[in-house]
């Protein structure tokens, strides 16, 4: 990938050095074009230098971070960065890519990073778009779809508040009663979208369907094992529950 432009923004001289820190140690081809201690500041760096991405805390002196993105709206990409875990719908709500609470760990900023890299990929493509049409219309006819468009975020009850869950850290969903729970390796949170319209909406290449109750996410199949009686069972990383594959949804993991 070439280089990938970014500033940070924020009101902490030890947070903002430690983000700094941990993006060069984590990313080789970013580059902090700038740093900013307060929204004014943050603001002027991103009409002056159209960063790719920026990096910014919520509570920023003077602009809130925020109101930096209400102001920068398709300049570049936003990442949160705030010890506050409440902003989270609103974050969204202005476009940000991901939303991350202090202090950053090295885990969670790759998590991060993999998803900056898959949506500026994504973005090179759609751009590109009307010369890739060319190209493919020119070799074949009756194209319908060249990206398909599947579910990025699931917006989930937890506890009276709600979240904002990527799915790729979703490890599997189950139905129960009139709601469907989501699964993460560390919470339990409840939707009202149903199974058959998640098998819909979900990566089918990311998201296996086991059980008319029960999808899960296959990048985190720990094993496939085989019971006494014959059946497919599976076993997620990071949690405890062992999960009977029905005979419907069976054929999938006879191919692994």
């Amino acid at each position: 990938m070439s280089k990938v432009t970014a500033i940070v923004a924020d009101a902490e001289k030890l947070s903002l050095e430690h983000i700094k820190t941990k993006l060069d140690e984590n990313w080789p081809d970013i580059v902090i074009s700038g740093t900013a201690s307060n929204g004014y500041d943050a603001l002027k760096l991103i009409e002056k230098l159209q960063p790719d991405i920026a990096f910014l805390d919520v509570k920023l002196p003077g602009l809130s971070g925020i109101e930096v993105a209400q102001k920068i709206l398709n300049t570049c990409k936003i990442v949160f960065i705030t010890v506050f875990d409440n902003y989270a719908v609103n974050a969204f709500e202005n476009e940000a890519i991901d939303y991350i609470i202090k202090p950053v760990s090295t885990k969670r900023l790759i998590k991060t990073i993999e998803r900056i890299k898959l949506q500026l990929s994504q973005n090179f493509i759609q751009s590109n778009l009307p010369l890739i049409y060319e190209k493919v219309q020119a070799n074949m006819s009756g194209l319908e779809q060249v990206l398909p468009k599947y579910l990025t975020w699931i917006k989930a009850a937890v506890k009276g508040s709600v979240r904002i869950i990527p799915v790729d850290q979703i490890h599997y969903f189950q139905s129960s009663n009139k709601y469907t729970m989501v699964i993460t390796e560390e919470m339990e949170a409840q939707i009202k979208k149903s199974i058959p319209q998640l098998a819909n909406e979900l990566d089918p290449d990311m998201f296996f369907q086991i059980h008319r109750t029960t999808i899960v996410n296959a990048s985190f199949i720990e094993k496939v094992s085989t019971s006494p009686t014959k059946r497919t069972l599976l076993k997620l990383k990071g949690r405890p529950e062992i999960h009977t594959v029905s005979r419907k949804f069976e054929s999938v993991f006879k191919q692994m």
